[in-house]
């Protein structure tokens, strides 16, 4: 069904021709003379109480309107266009007053006399671009009602891919229990979030989590550190210290990077998780604790194991049930939302309100992250950080980056900073589209809620870019 468009211009030749302008391009078009009459008719027809009218898509307003022909007067009236793209004409070609228009929410501003053509190419992508909003919105509402239905929360993790979704399950299913977990995935795919969120979900909640990271602890500390020890246990031990281990006495112990413990402490630790007991060094008082225990690595432990280099034993006592997490690259999807997460949370902590360009998020979104998700994170701050204006710009990126990273490259190595924008958002969606059809083996379904739309308008982009 084509769009319906509300003129409201009191100038009745302009509306007559206007209207068979839009109309010869499809449109269906209905005109008013007055402020009053236009805010009537839209009201009529776009409450949600009326069913007897076809609701509007776009407004043309003028803004020197009888009864006043004050356009002060109409701009503080635009506001009742809520949610509906309006598009400014006047014969007034003042800047100050676009950016009043503008602020009070017009969607763009054109200056008499219009161009026809220049007009239905701004319709066209206000009404465009007003979908694509619609469709985000519904599919916010629905993903938040299927997350409400299904009780899962996004435990910090932020993304739809279904790598995303799946851990989120995961956590979820494993919360509860009691046995040992072990993620296991590149750094900076939030293992330590994956590690809270287990223990904030389980009945040790009110309890301590402790986090020890076994590669930031050189080795002939780290015993000290989880064990504890007396006085005089040795040289500078001139009072009792708590060892992490007894801190997290009935809450979580969360070993990060357990990869790097040397050898000889993976003998100690095995013996505590296997008795449930220690000796704090120097002690001959036996400890006991109840713990339960989270370990992650990036590295990979069974290659390991058959090096030598980490203990079998211990390795099977610790794996219980394995997270996996993902690399950004390989999830791609979630960079968007990450982007504006970190974004949202900086104005937030900043009192700022800043967004992002689509060029850097094109940038962003390119960007092969091998720091994954806190590279990324750094990387936005960072750029965040040196904005002068309320945008994150291309050129805040090349400030921070250097030169050689504002090359942007797609799956067949061609340069896209050399194309326009369009042309730009173009490549970068056919990209995306591939990939998730690829990774969903064609099913429509699937990659569309990968990708974050709906299967229809999924099905719709294939037929524009050829792809089927």
């Amino acid at each position: 069904m084509s769009a319906r468009i509300l003129i409201v211009d009191d100038e009745v030749a302009f509306c007559e021709l206007c209207s068979l302008w839009l109309q010869q391009a499809g449109y269906q078009v209905e005109t008013c003379f007055s402020l009053p009459d236009g805010l009537e008719k839209f009201q009529q027809a776009n409450s949600a109480t009326d069913n007897k009218q076809l609701p509007f898509d776009i407004v043309i307003h003028d803004l020197a309107l009888p009864p006043s022909f004050r356009p002060e007067d109409t701009l503080q009236q635009l506001h009742q266009y809520q949610g509906i793209p309006v598009l400014v004409l006047t014969g007034h070609d003042d800047r100050a007053l676009a950016i009043k228009a503008i602020e009070q929410g017009a969607w763009d501003f054109i200056s008499k006399p219009a161009d026809p053509e220049l007009l239905k190419i701004i319709i066209s992508r206000a009404l465009d671009k007003h979908s694509l909003l619609k469709q985000v919105s519904s599919l916010e509402q629905k993903l938040e009602q299927s997350n409400q239905l299904n009780d899962v929360p996004n435990f910090g993790l932020i993304g739809n891919s279904p790598a995303i979704q799946n851990t989120r399950e995961l956590i979820q299913r494993i919360s509860v229990t009691q046995v040992p977990v072990f993620i296991q995935g590149p750094s900076g795919t939030g293992k330590e979030i994956i590690a809270n969120a287990i223990h904030q979900g389980s009945d040790r909640n009110n309890q301590p989590f402790i986090s020890v990271h076994c590669g930031a602890i050189p080795a002939d500390l780290l015993e000290s550190e989880l064990f504890g020890y007396i006085k005089g246990a040795f040289t500078g031990a001139d009072k009792d210290r708590k060892g992490l281990l007894a801190t997290a006495d009935g809450g979580t112990l969360f070993l990060d990077e357990i990869g790097e413990m040397p050898l000889a402490m993976q003998v100690k630790l095995l013996r505590v998780l296997q008795e449930g007991n220690y000796y704090p060094l120097g002690s001959r008082q036996l400890e006991n604790i109840d713990i339960r225990l989270i370990s992650a690595t990036n590295r990979n432990v069974p290659a390991e194991v058959q090096s030598g280099n980490f203990r079998e034993d211990l390795y099977y006592r610790i794996k219980g049930l394995t997270i996996s997490t993902t690399s950004l690259s390989e999830r791609k999807e979630d960079i968007t939302p990450l982007v504006n997460h970190f974004i949202e949370r900086y104005n937030h902590k900043h009192t700022t309100q800043l967004t992002i360009h689509p060029k850097a998020c094109a940038w962003f979104l390119n960007t092969p992250w091998p720091g994954n998700v806190r590279e990324l994170k750094n990387t936005l701050e960072s750029a965040a950080a040196i904005c002068l204006k309320n945008e994150i710009t291309i050129q805040e990126i090349q400030l921070i980056q250097g030169e050689d990273s504002l090359q942007i490259h797609s799956d067949s190595d061609v340069n896209l900073t050399n194309l326009p924008l369009e042309e730009q958002v173009k490549a970068l969606e056919i990209k995306l589209i591939k990939r998730a059809l690829e990774q969903h083996q064609d099913n429509k379904t699937h990659s569309a809620q990968a990708l974050g739309i709906t299967r229809q308008g999924l099905i719709n982009k294939i037929k524009r870019y050829e792809l089927g």
